[in-house]
């Protein structure tokens, strides 16, 4: 037994109800067989599992994201090439459309519970998604491919600078690094031919500022209000949709010199336009699911994996033309991602180890029992009053 010990063994028997008057050993969880170490450790297990709960989630996220974005991507270019439908903005429309039919309809079977958080917010918040979707479709009608390509390598760069002057948020050098490689992967791959003009120009600088931002909302409302990225697109669908419903038909025609109403609805055509919308939901559900649980800058390099995966796609399933220019980007890219994996996971982790540590000993400076418990408070450290110590000589001075 240590010295701190018989010390603290000595005081018990000597003067054990002041003891028990200042510590409330009476109440206190008895250290054997159920000691503080226990429920430290207890409570340690209990982080492990929500963290590999919260692990799971994500990678599941991840994955049904790539899965239905590579999916809708096949279809609507089999839409769009081999069937001609090419009004994008309007067909987006109806893809928002459905999904919050989809929802409500999920909603009344009660498979999620509606939040309602302030109406403002929320017709803002998918107004701007609505906008940041038409400009892209504009950016890729005034602009070249290759262009169009450099606009999206750039929404991560933008992103970044935003969160960082507004938001507070430090990215370290290794990230920074891996998403340079990533970039410059994907910039190989996929960027042939950069054909500027100002009108383009300006569509573009648009688009990835809305783009950027409505992705930064979508992390930043989930959040701040505590609701789940369901909650958050079964609100915000419908003006979304309600947006591009109202400018899809003008900037179609504007687009493509074509009438979205007087194109001949073929039975195929209604087919590919079903099964692009019904894919549409796990797309827009993963989408909000992936930026709620990751960050906006995680979800622009899942999106950057997506472009990867359909340019093999593309030349395995529909032969398009493929040289070792784009092998070799792809390459470049896969390595930046896997660094940015690799580096998130890190710093995850000693976020999620120095934040136990954090709350592990507030715990013990706001409960002094711990330290009786395990030996380590000094003598001195008691908090015992005087007043209550037994006296027997106080009953002769009666």
């Amino acid at each position: 037994m240590s010295k701190s010990s018989h010390m603290l063994f000595d005081l018990i028997v000597s003067n054990p109800y002041s003891l028990v008057s200042q510590l409330h050993i009476t109440n206190a969880p008895c250290a054997y067989p159920y000691s503080s170490q226990d429920e430290e450790g207890i409570q340690k297990k209990r982080k492990m599992n929500e963290n590999k709960g919260f692990q799971l989630g994500t990678i599941g996220a991840l994955t049904l994201s790539v899965v239905s974005s590579v999916s809708i991507v096949i279809c609507n270019k089999a839409l769009m090439s081999n069937l001609h439908f090419i009004f994008a903005t309007t067909l987006t429309s109806w893809h928002l459309l459905v999904t919050f039919c989809s929802l409500h309809v999920a909603l009344s079977m009660k498979f999620f519970e509606h939040k309602p958080i302030e109406l403002q917010t929320v017709i803002g918040f998918g107004i701007l998604n609505g906008i940041s979707i038409g400009l892209l479709n504009l950016s890729l009608g005034f602009n070249s491919v290759g262009f169009y390509q450099m606009t999206k390598l750039a929404i991560i760069p933008c992103t970044v600078l935003l969160e960082t002057l507004f938001l507070s948020k430090t990215f370290s050098r290794n990230i920074k690094l891996s998403l340079a490689i990533l970039l410059l992967g994907v910039g190989i791959a996929t960027v042939t031919d950069l054909q500027l003009n100002i009108l383009g120009s300006f569509l573009s600088l648009l688009a990835v500022v809305t783009t950027c931002v409505a992705q930064i909302m979508t992390n930043t409302i989930q959040k701040k209000y505590k609701i789940s990225s369901t909650q958050l697109l079964y609100q915000s669908s419908l003006y979304q949709a309600v947006t591009l419903l109202i400018s899809g038909p003008f900037l179609d025609r504007l687009l493509t010199n074509q009438n979205v109403f007087a194109f001949e609805y073929t039975p195929r055509v209604v087919v590919f336009i079903v099964l692009s919308c019904l894919i549409s939901i796990s797309v827009n559900f993963s989408t909000f699911l992936v930026i709620g649980k990751t960050s906006p800058v995680t979800y622009q390099v899942l999106g950057h994996l997506k472009t990867c995966l359909v340019l093999a796609f593309g030349y395995v399933l529909l032969r398009d033309p493929f040289s070792w220019r784009n092998i070799f980007g792809i390459m470049v890219a896969l390595v930046g991602m896997i660094l940015y994996s690799y580096y998130c996971t890190q710093e995850s982790q000693s976020k999620t180890e120095e934040a136990s540590a954090q709350s592990q000993l507030k715990e013990a400076e706001s409960d002094p029992l711990l330290h009786v418990e395990t030996g380590t408070m000094k003598l001195n450290e008691l908090p015992i009053s005087k007043g209550t110590v037994w006296d027997a000589n106080k009953d002769l001075r009666a």
